[in-house]
């Protein structure tokens, strides 16, 4: 199977559209994870969260070695992993960006799964997408009350 067809399966986004490395392997179908360098499985989860790290790095500028993917972090003695995670350059955490599957829609649970990760990361920005849809936020004042922004904003708009 070519790339073409392999891409014809997945859904279209509401993001730009990217090239990818895709292969078959044991009747199931890999990506090329840039950030991770390795192969992993291509999910409808995953097909949503390799096109929006590169639509961080390439139309909001963010320098993909300050990315993590599946960032494993423990919360009440539970393992949790963050789709995607922003740091500054001296290693302090920025942004979270939870993935969900196109068609899983974006509700209340996304953003307290987030708000649990951000207990431990306390980033100043969160972000939920399904691919379809993104949400943006930053947690303003002392309260950490979350103002949604109308766009997600440029790396060098977190680092301000």
């Amino acid at each position: 199977m070519d790339n073409y067809t392999k891409f014809a399966m997945m859904e279209s986004l509401n993001l730009p559209a990217y090239s990818f490395n895709i292969k078959s392997e044991r009747q199931r179908n890999l990506i090329f994870d840039e950030i991770r360098k390795k192969y992993v499985p291509l999910t409808p989860e995953e097909w949503v969260r390799q096109h929006f790290v590169k639509y961080l790095i390439n139309e909001k500028k963010y320098p993909a070695q300050l990315i993590a993917v599946e960032m494993f972090l423990k919360h009440n003695k539970m393992k949790r992993r963050c789709d995607i995670v922003i740091f500054d350059k001296s290693g302090r955490p920025l942004l979270i960006t939870e993935c969900k599957a196109p068609s899983v829609k974006i509700s209340r649970e996304a953003f307290e799964q987030l708000a649990v990760y951000n207990l431990k990361l306390l980033v100043s920005y969160l972000i939920v997408t399904n691919g379809i849809d993104h949400y943006c936020c930053k947690m303003d004042g002392e309260n950490r009350n979350p103002v949604f922004l109308k766009e997600i904003p440029e790396y060098r708009e977190l680092i301000s």
